[in-house]
């Protein structure tokens, strides 16, 4: 199970994760919280921009968790129309593909979603293993997202 140690600014959160079958997941939960916060009716779940977050913290915590015994941190962190994602763990080695990019195989999607989906993305040296970060745009109005309304009388 995951020990959450939260540390939260206006701006900025950081967690202290352990790793365990439910750490995806939770880390998907409170980015989707984070977003909602931070940037409201924009940053609202169904949105293109939250999703495809949603998705990149998946897939980079998730590689922390089959690549290097699990994430020790996520950071987030954003400004007026961009988040920060941030994964730390306890490996000094940086990320790389398996090869070419193949449509077909059942996993190394991550690095490829990352250049398609990030506006930025990287990994920096820590002083215990290293961070891969990503920052996505967070339009204003996604367009993407066409909220579902439920006529008068039906139940949703």
């Amino acid at each position: 199970m995951t020990t959450w140690q939260h540390r939260d600014t206006s701006r900025a959160r950081h967690y202290a994760l352990t790793d365990g079958p439910e750490t995806v997941a939770e880390c998907r939960a409170v980015t989707r919280q984070a977003l909602r916060e931070w940037f409201g009716q924009a940053g609202a779940a169904g949105c293109t921009a939250v999703e495809d977050a949603v998705l990149l913290v998946s897939e980079v915590v998730g590689n922390a968790c089959r690549h290097a015994d699990g994430p020790y941190e996520l950071s987030l962190d954003h400004t007026d129309r961009r988040l920060r994602a941030q994964v730390s763990d306890a490996s000094p080695a940086r990320p790389r593909p398996s090869g070419p990019h193949r449509p077909a195989r059942s996993s190394g999607h991550g690095l490829y979603l990352l250049d398609r989906l990030a506006a930025a993305w990287g990994c920096l040296p820590r002083p215990r293993g290293k961070a891969v970060w990503f920052e996505i745009d967070i339009p204003p109005e996604d367009p993407g997202h066409t909220p579902v309304r439920t006529p008068p009388g039906e139940v949703p």
